[in-house]
């Protein structure tokens, strides 16, 4: 072989090393400094949804009845010691004196963005009707904000939760909304916020290790609905850890004493409110609760279409109640379950 041959396949392999090299700092980089990752997605998403922390209302508040009848209060201020804490509340119809269950929502998008208003930018369906439907079954729903990665992390938008849910419990006379008859409900992100408020309300160790006074004691919660919430770290996909490390403490790589203070499943006592889980992209982890759930003896209910129908469905697929025959089925076990437990308080 030619000396400048040689020299060539030298410089190629150093060329080739040196590459491999920064792919190797880059990825270490990317999972031990998650927020690189979350902070282009949050740019990248901009545009189209919520992706930043504000202590102003997204819009003007408005109190109006809606094209469905429906009448809407905005942008209602929670409480003011992190940013976003803003809520709406939306009736069946004007009749605010009548006494109906209060739906408590928390929406979904990865902790990195979207809003009540917005929606969750990792689904494609449309939880604005998913939440106009369950208002229209008779429920009075309060859509709830919460701050947004980097500058909230874990456990802060679960305070932020208890402190909506406070909020609703100091003004349910005002806004006609009772809270002696509530569920919580959230999906993606705001589910696992959801499992966790039903083990802070329900386990005060729970509540002691988040530094939180549960503002409702679990006599007052007919329910809890999860919908598609990613719990158990150990089982997660690389960009799943991304966003729950990320959102937990801004690496993926956490310790064992982080993740069990974060998966709900680790805290279920016989306490834990009656729970509807709904798992698509995450049954497995739907499944962890429901054995943990099953194991303590609470009331609840899986709908897994993949177990049931050998059907894998889109992340948080009840959204689509309207147009996917699955979604409807599993949208009226939700609501059949919900009135079951109303007969049982």
């Amino acid at each position: 072989m030619k000396e400048k041959t040689r020299r060539r396949l030298r410089l190629l392999a150093q060329v080739m090393a040196g590459i491999c090299v920064a792919l190797v700092v880059l990825a270490l980089v990317l999972v031990t400094h998650t927020q690189v990752v979350v902070g282009a997605i949050q740019t990248l998403s901009a545009s189209a949804v919520k992706t930043t922390n504000t202590f102003e209302p997204e819009g003007e508040p408005m109190d109006a009845t809606r094209d469905n009848g429906q009448r809407i209060v905005t942008e209602i201020a929670y409480a003011d010691e992190y940013p976003n804490s803003f809520l709406d509340i939306t009736y069946p119809d004007a009749d605010t004196s009548v006494r109906r269950p209060t739906l408590v929502y928390f929406h979904g998008g990865g902790f990195f963005g979207g809003s009540k208003s917005m929606g969750d930018p990792l689904v494609s369906s449309d939880v604005t009707s998913l939440l106009d439907d369950i208002c229209a079954a008779g429920y009075n729903v309060v859509n709830v904000d919460y701050g947004l990665v980097p500058d909230c992390r874990f456990p802060v938008p679960v305070i932020q939760a208890n402190q909506a849910l406070a909020w609703c419990e100091a003004h349910a006379g005002e806004y006609g909304i009772d809270m002696d008859d509530a569920i919580v409900m959230g999906s993606s992100a705001g589910a696992i916020r959801a499992s966790q408020m039903g083990a802070v309300i329900s386990n005060p160790e729970y509540a002691a290790e988040l530094g939180i006074q549960p503002a409702l004691q679990p006599s007052q919660v007919r329910a809890v609905v999860i919908d598609d919430a990613p719990l158990v770290y150990d089982e997660f996909s690389l960009g799943t850890k991304i966003l729950i490390g990320n959102y937990v403490r801004g690496t993926i790589f956490l310790s064992k004493e982080e993740t069990h203070r974060y998966d709900a499943t680790q805290w279920v006592t016989s306490a834990y409110p009656p729970a509807v889980l709904l798992g698509s992209e995450y049954h497995n982890d739907m499944r962890h609760m429901d054995a943990a759930l099953t194991e303590t003896g609470v009331v609840h209910e899986l709908v897994d279409p993949l177990a049931e129908r050998g059907l894998e469905m889109p992340h948080c697929f009840v959204a689509n109640e309207r147009t996917d025959e699955v979604a409807r089925d599993a949208f009226g076990r939700m609501l059949a379950f919900l009135e079951r437990q109303a007969g049982n308080a």
